[in-house]
């Protein structure tokens, strides 16, 4: 390494080993952070929530590692994350891109931040989100988030200021979470790897619908590696969450180092069930073949996904009109178009068409078990088109065909969200125009270490994990 002004482009696995080893201190990490996040977040925009004075005094004030914690699994020995402004920190605002709540202060950290914190992460930041919901990062509190491909166009969302913080080199590793793709879309956008565990992997934070399955959080990182290092620090059995599960007897960071190649890949350009883009298909269609040089068998995916995308509609407005319903009597005229139409739908849709959207999802799931009994992968495109431009709210058509509401471009990420398994955004090239694209792998109901195998492989094949951090360009 050059110096201290490099250590923003080193990844979250090398810093974490160097902080083990004393070969860099906490204080460091953020303040390497705090430099390059006042370099250049004034043009992204990714990181408008800080606690920098607050982070430093944690570094100055961290703990050696004890009782062998330095070589246990999920230690992140003083690292620097960026924390989702979804999420609760202690004596931070947690606004959800609403001005409804941008004067809502956390008194304590919530359930999954408390655990990162437990195992050595330090908070520089919170990261900036879309209005509740959606894939484009903007809001009325802070503004839009930029990406640093290219700043005249959207990172996605709804984790978007975690994946353009990350893709920027400001911070090392960032908590998000996944309900339609908010994991991974950003992910894609801005070339870098999103992961959304299976349900129940990463305890969530104490909520109102604690049995839904269909939001989860988990980690975002610049490389495969440092995703596996981040789920090994998320995951974990805690009763507070009733879908919780015990983190396996392998750490996953062990997927990363030694991955095996699947034995057997399927791949669909659209999961039959809707429009992409030509030139993002014909990359991933490209991509997923670099899988047959490490002795893997890729075929034509065959499996019905009919009927999904109406079935995470209902879910998803019933989920939204649950845990934001009752700010519509108050606070009307302060909510969105979008989120006001996602409530309303959930409000009104009556109890036919939702029994109808939970034997969809049950009827998708015993189709993918078939198809798991002789299939390790399921691979499609993470995105059907590249990033558009910013101040594009959402994009309204496909390949010239009408799309019906502001989420329906969303439906390659949402459709899977449906069957609870592990799914992971990698990035595998870019479009002649030098928009990131990225492929989704999604496996078997709690395969997250043979979706991080997989994930490692296409990396080293595909090479781009080099290419961030970047500079922000227009």
């Amino acid at each position: 390494m050059s110096g201290a002004h490099e250590i923003w482009r080193i990844t979250a696995t090398e810093a974490v080993a160097k902080l083990r080893k004393g070969e860099l201190s906490p204080l460091d990490l953020v303040d390497a952070a705090i430099a390059r996040t006042e370099a250049v977040d004034g043009t992204i925009n990714a990181l408008p929530i800080r606690r920098l004075e607050a982070a430093r005094k944690d570094a100055q004030n961290f703990r050696p590692a004890k009782n062998g914690e330095d070589d246990a699994r999920g230690w992140l020995a003083g690292l620097p994350i960026a924390v989702k402004d979804y999420n609760d920190v202690a004596g931070l605002v947690t606004t959800y891109g609403s001005p409804i709540f941008a004067n809502n202060v956390a008194a304590r950290s919530d359930l999954t931040v408390t655990r990162l914190q437990e195992r050595g992460a330090i908070v520089v930041a919170k990261s900036n989100v879309p209005e509740f919901a959606g894939a484009n990062t903007f809001n009325t509190v802070f503004g839009a988030t930029r990406n640093p491909w290219n700043t005249t166009l959207t990172a996605g969302g709804s984790s978007g200021g975690a994946a353009a913080a990350l893709a920027s080199g400001m911070v090392w590793l960032a908590t998000g979470n996944d309900l339609g793709g908010s994991l991974r879309i950003p992910a894609s956008y801005c070339g870098i790897v999103g992961m959304r565990p299976s349900v129940g992997r990463v305890p969530r934070p104490q909520s109102v619908v604690p049995y839904d399955p269909l939001w989860v959080e988990g980690p975002m990182g610049r490389c495969v590696a440092d995703v596996a290092l981040m789920l090994d620090a998320e995951a974990y059995f805690d009763p507070r969450d009733p879908l919780s599960v015990a983190a396996p007897e392998t750490p996953f960071v062990e997927a990363a180092r030694h991955p095996k190649a699947p034995k057997r890949i399927a791949f669909t350009p659209d999961l039959g069930v809707g429009r992409v883009d030509q030139e993002v298909a014909d990359l991933c269609a490209a991509a997923v073949q670099r899988f047959a040089s490490a002795g893997t068998r890729v075929e034509e995916a065959r499996v019905d996904f009919s009927g999904a995308i109406d079935s995470f509609q209902v879910l998803r407005a019933a989920l939204v009109a649950s845990v934001r319903g009752r700010l519509l009597d108050q606070h009307r005229d302060q909510i969105c178009d979008e989120i006001i139409w996602n409530i309303e739908k959930g409000l009104n849709q009556d109890g036919v068409s939702f029994a109808q959207a939970e034997r969809t999802r049950g009827e998708l799931f015993m189709r993918l078990s078939a198809f798991f009994a002789d299939h390790d992968i399921l691979a499609c495109p993470t995105v059907a088109v590249a990033p558009f431009p910013v101040d594009q709210r959402y994009p309204t058509e496909i390949g010239g065909v009408a799309l019906t509401s502001y989420i329906d471009w969303m439906y390659l990420t949402f459709v899977l969200t449906l069957t609870g398994c592990p799914t992971i955004s990698v990035p595998i090239g870019l479009t002649k125009d030098g928009r990131p694209v990225g492929l989704q792998l999604m496996g078997r109901p709690r395969g997250d270490y043979a979706v991080l195998e997989a994930a490692a492989v296409l990396e080293q094949a595909s090479g781009l994990a080099a290419s961030v951090p970047r500079d922000p360009s227009a």
